[in-house]
């Protein structure tokens, strides 16, 4: 027995040796010519071809490797040996995936073929611009010569058709944020995503009836418009401007339009983003179908009006603006045109089926060189409570319609609700507060309209009261002097006939 191990030493030591001098008198290159010699032959007498497919193609990501991964994660996965089972943070399902090195035969249009998903340990990186990830993945698609054609063309399409669909019927929308700015991560993404489980819809939303229609055909002439951009000769994107009060449903008017048409949402915080060139990449880095946000535009940075301000240079004030806005010397600072660009520039066309959607509080502060068609195209006002809308709340959380309210209360709510001003944020609250007893839900909210309605009245009482004061100072400024001319006057022409009898 030691003679047997002894033997075995000895034979991996002249192994070791041999290899040694094959890699003194055989250069890495001379090998690699050699292998790549012996795997074309092997290729000539093979009757398949295979196509690789990585998860990262240079610097950016390889859409097809996700198409082909959410495509086998369907029902073709079913038929593999072996599944990876996954399930995302906050996600409602879990996704099948091929398990390192596993394959599964997949078939269209009688055809066959094999995928193959492979993942290997990426050699460590000497040098790099931005951090790569540690494993090597991809998929490895292989079909008989002769099914060439078929797999590059018609079959690939099929399957990132097939992957647009399920994305959009059965994976999470998601909504990603750039907290890190416009910094890449591993994988070379500038954005972070949750699942989006905001439940709101336009059936739930709290708008006047026709306005909602409105919205929501223009919406869908937008999603189905894509031969009439491409014939019209427009990027294939929309803008919509959401204004009004604090609380009046502009967040949930998004949510609402990202289910009603199954889009992811961007929302960008400009707060994050320090040049236009990081705003640029953080635009390339966005994907189809999906809503790009900016909450609180004129709270973000300085976009004031140049019309009030005097027309002059398109960048900030750099003083300012937040110091989170500000690049590291304090002068490098998105421009008013950096962000026009990023709305209706020529980089605003690198993607189709965009949709921009800036909201306010404040209209009249933004610079109308933004608001204009082709960035803005929809004005959306999001006013104060009206009676439809307080219907559709009533009908949401104290699941009450219409006929089955008391007509008298229906009818003093509908002579208040204009006068109130109150917000469906404010009017929710209330609901949401006694939604257990309907009758004192809405005789508390009665009473809350009634109030501040009064309460209206009497500051627009006092408004138009210091508004005629105001007038008459203006008055007897304007008349005071001529009134004293004419006096004085009058005097000097009685002196005059007193002197002369």
């Amino acid at each position: 027995m030691e003679e047997f191990w002894t033997t075995i030493a000895s034979m991996m030591g002249l192994w070791a040796f041999c290899q040694t001098i094959l890699h003194t008198i055989f250069p890495q290159e001379l090998r690699f010519s050699f292998l790549k010699f012996f795997r074309k032959i092997f290729n000539s007498f093979t009757s398949y071809c295979y196509y690789e497919i990585t998860e990262v193609d240079g610097v950016n990501t390889n859409e097809l490797y996700h198409a082909v991964q959410l495509y086998l994660s369907s029902s073709a996965a079913f038929s593999a040996n072996r599944l990876s089972l996954n399930r995302a943070l906050n996600s409602s399902s879990i996704t099948f995936d091929l398990s390192s090195n596993d394959r599964l035969v997949d078939s269209y249009n009688g055809v066959k073929v094999v995928w193959e998903h492979v993942i290997t340990q990426r050699q460590t990186q000497t040098f790099s611009w931005r951090p790569l990830p540690e494993e090597k993945r991809g998929f490895i698609l292989s079909a008989k010569k002769k099914d060439k054609t078929f797999a590059l063309g018609s079959y690939l399409d099929f399957v990132m058709e097939k992957a647009k669909d399920l994305r959009r019927k059965h994976q999470d929308r998601l909504l990603y944020t750039n907290s890190h700015g416009g910094s890449l991560d591993s994988r070379g993404h500038p954005w972070e995503s949750v699942p989006f489980k905001h439940p709101s819809t336009f059936e739930t939303l709290a708008m006047d009836p026709l306005k909602k229609a409105e919205i929501m055909t223009d919406l869908l002439d937008f999603a189905n418009g894509g031969s009439f951009y491409q014939r019209t000769g427009r990027a294939w994107k929309r803008g919509y401007l959401l204004y009004g009060p604090p609380g009046t449903g502009k967040s949930s008017m998004i949510a609402a339009m990202a289910n009603h048409l199954g889009y992811d949402i961007y929302d960008l915080e400009l707060t994050e983003v320090n040049t236009n060139s990081e705003l640029m990449k953080l635009l390339m880095k966005t994907s189809s179908k999906s809503i790009i946000v900016i909450e609180d535009i004129d709270c973000s940075i300085n976009l004031a009006n140049r019309n009030k301000n005097g027309i002059g240079s398109n960048n900030y004030n750099v003083s300012s603006l937040p110091a989170s806005n500000r690049g590291e010397d304090g002068e490098n600072t998105i421009t008013l045109s950096g962000l026009l660009n990023f709305t209706d520039g020529l980089w605003s066309c690198c993607g189709n089926e965009r949709i921009f959607v800036f909201t306010t509080n404040h209209v009249e502060k933004l610079d109308p060189a933004l608001l204009r068609s082709g960035r803005m195209d929809m004005h959306i006002h999001m006013s104060y409570c009206s009676f439809s809308a307080l219907k559709i709340l009533v009908r949401n959380y104290l699941e009450c319609e219409d006929d089955q309210l008391d007509g008298v209360v229906l009818k003093v709510l509908e002579g208040v609700i204009d006068e109130a001003e109150m917000t469906p944020a404010d009017i929710s609250e209330i609901l949401i507060k006694n939604r257990r007893d309907k009758n004192k839900a809405l005789r508390e909210l009665l009473e809350s309209l009634k109030k501040r309605a009064d309460r209206n009245r009497m500051k627009l009482s006092e408004r138009n009261k210091n508004e005629d004061k105001d007038e008459e100072l203006e008055k007897w400024a304007s008349d005071g002097p001529k009134k004293d001319s004419d006096l004085l006057q009058a005097s000097c022409n009685k002196c005059k006939e007193i002197d002369d009898p």
